[in-house]
């Protein structure tokens, strides 16, 4: 199955009516810049269509409105249709309002510092964590993860921490009925296996990832909370298994545990007892 097809697999169709009175073209418009934004190097007219479950013609009216704004442009040589600047602008302006991303750079910096590795900060979105914030680790090869990119909650470790300081009932409501997708053979995919993690998770105050989202990867996450003990954030370390074995995660635990704790002390948060 192709990466276009891959995506649109299982998604509503974009061309269902739009409820709640909101029109159904800005719906379309702003689903059509969601696909966009997921793929950095651009898709064409036929890509966009097959994704968004669209007539041509009708992703073309679309795309021609938003980029009479400024939020898409098209490069002519190859006709691909990406993101424009206006809304990159409009993104960042999400994450100059949320201070905790402000407050959390400087100890994703000394996080780096002191592991040698790649800090990450992210939060929940529905089933997924997003990426909001990154330190890159010095090294040639490290984690990179793309701003803005997603992961399953149950398969990552910024997922895990987010996912076991939710409220029980909240989670619950979260997991029912949704598939535990098994990303890699290490990945959590059944919720007995996954009930298990969030109690160790909470014991711990860390989640691990053992290759769970990527083959190679090792990651250690903590979440950071708000003033009513809610999981606002979580923050992490992820290198190559060669960096970070078994052995090391207690340690690297210990030390995105204490940094976590920092940051939700500086925003006026809690952890819950």
């Amino acid at each position: 199955m192709s990466e276009v097809k891959r995506r649109a697999a299982g998604r509503p169709a974009s061309g269902a009516k739009a409820s709640g009175g909101h029109s159904q073209s800005l719906v379309r418009g702003l689903t059509l810049l969601e696909d966009l934004s997921q793929s950095p190097r651009g898709l064409s007219l036929s890509e966009l269509a097959e994704i968004a479950d669209l007539a041509p013609s009708t992703t073309h009216r679309l795309l021609q409105a938003l980029q009479s704004q400024g939020f898409v442009t098209q490069e002519n040589e190859q006709g691909l249709w990406r993101i424009d600047v206006k809304t990159f602008r409009i993104g960042n302006s999400f994450l100059e309002a949320r201070d905790f991303i402000a407050t959390s750079r400087p100890f994703l910096r000394r996080l780096t510092q002191a592991t040698g590795e790649t800090a990450n900060l992210g939060i929940r979105d529905g089933a997924t964590a997003v990426f909001l914030a990154q330190h890159e680790s010095p090294q040639m090869m490290r984690m990179i993860t793309r701003l803005g990119s997603r992961a399953p909650l149950h398969a990552s470790g910024v997922g895990k921490a987010l996912l076991a300081w939710m409220p029980c009932e909240e989670r619950a409501q979260l997991l029912e009925g949704r598939e535990l997708v098994q990303v890699t053979d290490n990945t959590l995919a059944t919720a007995a296996a996954l009930q298990e993690e969030m109690a160790r998770i909470r014991a711990d105050g860390f989640a691990c990832d053992r290759e769970e989202h990527a083959i190679g990867l090792h990651c250690v996450a903590a979440c950071i909370h708000d003033e009513y003990g809610s999981p606002l954030a979580a923050i992490s370390v992820s290198g190559p298994m060669a960096r970070i074995p078994e052995a090391r995660l207690q340690e690297l635990g210990g030390l995105v545990r204490a940094t976590a704790a920092d940051i939700t002390a500086q925003l006026g948060g809690h952890a819950p007892a």
